[in-house]
């Protein structure tokens, strides 16, 4: 008893502090009917929840019921539609069947007409001259794609347009139209339906007309131009007066030829295609041109300063003839024998100057055709890989180690050829320079000696 009368206490405790709201609780009394309300105020809110959820209940099965008495409609719709599109269709065989027989054999000639319309509006479409003349298909389209007999005019109309292709097929003429890639209206040069070009000898090409009904300029400029002969011609159409007979560019493949100047490659693209020896093939050939044609530069400065000295008596330091001279005037008083040794010497400390880069030059002249040799079996390799994996039917999966092979064995050529004719160059300028103080050597010594034979006294010679 003592121990749920502490319980009951602890529990009024606990009441006391949850619920100050609903006033102070001072009994279990108080407590019970607390406890006895709030069970009444659950009691409500779950039965309104159930309320709710039933009415919500009714609402749907209401809605569902709706729903399928407007599926029930539609259907009995659909199948009245249906009925409806059958009897117009058997209608329409019908129909057919009488304008068949109400025909009879002029079927087969309007048939034929037909046919031949829509093939001859597809070669039009991929004719040039459609750009001159572009809603000319018009009739060819309606008499292809109509069902009912055509007229005489639009019969009239495909033989008419046929001779009209005939003819302008042989004209050089003028006209303006829109150019995709330029601005506004741009005067064309046609020539037949092989070629045109705008006023400035560009060359264009010819869309077709889209089929998605789209209006876009039916020309637009060739991406790559061929230039040379062929830009020259175009031009010489284009200056040519009325009556001239001048040399026109012809694409007998009517555009088809032009377009693979897109696919040439340029020099950059084509020196890539060597592949990493092939760009080392190309840098040590630049740099070494650079610096051959320094060295060059400097020969030559160099002998131009030789032949300065030449005329001068006084000896000076900035070039290599006045050192040999100022050699000479150290060993002026001493024998023929020492002066000539001395001179030699001193030639020979000024000829590691003058072939100063001539053997490295060489060297490269060298190496460049082994890197493109050893370009050239690389290739190989990948070209014998690629047929070794993917077998010998395509050839643009062996395009790859081809033009390794064939791209270095060109780049080292064209680096070695210019590099031989530098050092040819450079070492014709240093042996010059050799010769020349061999000679002035040569002379000096022989005054010398003339001079100590006379007993005349050593100056400058």
């Amino acid at each position: 008893m003592k121990f749920f009368k502490s319980a009951m206490a602890a529990l009024a405790g606990t009441a006391l502090l949850a619920a100050p709201a609903f006033g102070q609780i001072t009994s279990i009394q108080d407590l019970l009917n607390q406890v006895r309300a709030d069970a009444a105020e659950q009691q409500r809110v779950n039965s309104d929840r159930v309320s709710s959820f039933q009415a919500n209940a009714n609402t749907q099965t209401a809605e569902l019921q709706r729903a399928r008495s407007e599926l029930s409609q539609l259907e009995a719709q659909a199948r009245r539609v249906e009925a409806t599109f059958t009897g117009n269709q058997r209608q329409i065989d019908q129909l057919k069947g009488e304008l068949t027989l109400a025909q009879g054999e002029f079927g087969e000639v309007f048939g034929l007409a037909r046919s031949m319309a829509g093939e001859f509006k597809s070669t039009l479409d991929r004719s040039l001259i459609t750009a001159q003349l572009p809603n000319r298909t018009e009739v060819l389209a309606r008499v292809a794609n109509s069902d009912a007999l055509p007229s005489t005019n639009d019969l009239n109309a495909i033989w008419q347009t046929m001779l009209e292709e005939i003819r302008k097929q042989r004209e050089v003429e003028s006209f303006t139209t829109a150019v995709a890639g330029t601005d506004g209206q741009t005067t064309v040069t046609r020539v037949g339906p092989f070629v045109s070009f705008d006023t400035e000898g560009r060359f264009l090409q010819y869309n077709p007309p889209a089929s998605t009904g789209e209006s876009l300029p039916l020309l637009s400029l060739l991406p790559a131009q061929p230039g040379g002969a062929i830009q020259s011609a175009a031009g010489r159409v284009l200056s040519a007066s009325a009556g001239e007979v001048v040399y026109a560019p012809i694409d007998p493949t009517r555009g088809e030829l032009l377009k693979t100047f897109d696919l040439r490659p340029g020099p950059w693209e084509r020196a890539k295609q060597g592949g990493i020896i092939g760009m080392i093939i190309i840098v040590l050939g630049t740099l070494t041109g650079l610096f051959g044609l320094l060295l060059i530069i400097r020969l030559f400065l160099v002998r131009i300063a030789v032949a300065g000295q030449k005329r001068k008596s006084q000896p000076s330091k900035s070039n290599a003839l006045g050192r040999v001279m100022l050699a000479y005037e150290g060993a002026r008083n001493a024998d023929a024998d020492t002066v000539e040794l001395k001179l030699d010497e001193a030639i020979l400390k000024e000829s590691p100057k003058l072939e100063f880069g001539l053997n490295f030059i060489k060297l490269i002249a060298g190496i460049a055709p082994l890197l493109g040799l050893l370009g050239t079996v690389t290739g190989m390799i990948q070209t014998f890989q690629a047929m070794m994996i993917y077998g010998a039917g395509d050839p643009q999966l062996m395009a790859g180690g081809i033009s390794v092979a064939l791209v270095t064995t060109m780049l080292g050529l064209i680096a070695a050829i210019p590099l031989l004719i530098i050092h040819s160059f450079a070492a014709s300028l240093a042996r010059s320079v050799q010769s020349t103080l061999e000679e002035q050597s040569a002379g000096i010594v022989a005054r010398h000696v003339e001079a100590r034979s006379a007993g005349v006294p050593v100056t400058n010679i």
